[in-house]
């Protein structure tokens, strides 16, 4: 009987825990956008949010020219720890947003040349000759599981295979620690 009692509450846990979760962020992430403008009715502040950054995004291309986005950024490049915020934040959100999405090259990399480990990851960079390396060696961003971190390896190219998967699902693939099931 106790063992029966115990997989049920197992069991419930299963099947309550993703859903509280999963209510409980986008609560947190829907009360914290809210907050930013202090109005009175619930939910306004979030629409009024939502709002004005479509309205920018559809609006910039006709007042926001390059030559007047560029004169900023080089007053912001311009102020040290202006310029770090400024440029960190900007390039995550172009990773996942921009036209030129970072994340969109899925790949497996052999970790070690004696040893069959591999990580899936994401080509960040081809060209590393900044970095005084050759077309011999690319980056790879390795995503953690359960997390939203990572490390960048700079690999040898010749370790690395492109994934015929869409990259939303592999990204996916790591994030879950590998129980999510990959879907072509």
């Amino acid at each position: 009987m106790g063992k029966r009692l115990l997989r049920y509450f197992l069991q419930g846990l299963l099947y309550i825990v993703p859903m509280t979760v999963t209510v409980y962020v986008i609560y947190f992430i829907f009360k914290a956008i809210d907050g930013i403008i202090p109005i009175e009715i619930p939910g306004l502040g979030f629409v009024i949010i939502i709002v004005v950054i479509t309205l920018v995004g559809y609006l910039s291309p006709l007042f926001l020219n390059k030559p007047f986005v560029d004169f900023i950024e080089h007053w912001i490049e311009k102020t040290p720890l202006v310029k770090l915020i400024y440029g960190s934040v900007k390039d995550l959100i172009a990773a996942f947003v921009d036209n030129k999405k970072r994340f969109s090259k899925p790949v497996i990399v052999k970790m070690n040349k004696d040893a069959e480990v591999y990580k899936l990851g994401f080509v960040t960079q081809k060209d590393l000759s900044e970095l005084g390396m050759g077309p011999e060696f690319v980056a790879v961003y390795l995503p953690h599981s359960y997390n939203f971190s990572g490390n960048v390896f700079i690999v040898p190219q010749e370790n690395v295979r492109e994934v015929n998967v869409p990259s939303s699902e592999v990204m996916k693939f790591i994030v879950s620690g590998g129980v999510t099931e990959v879907e072509k």
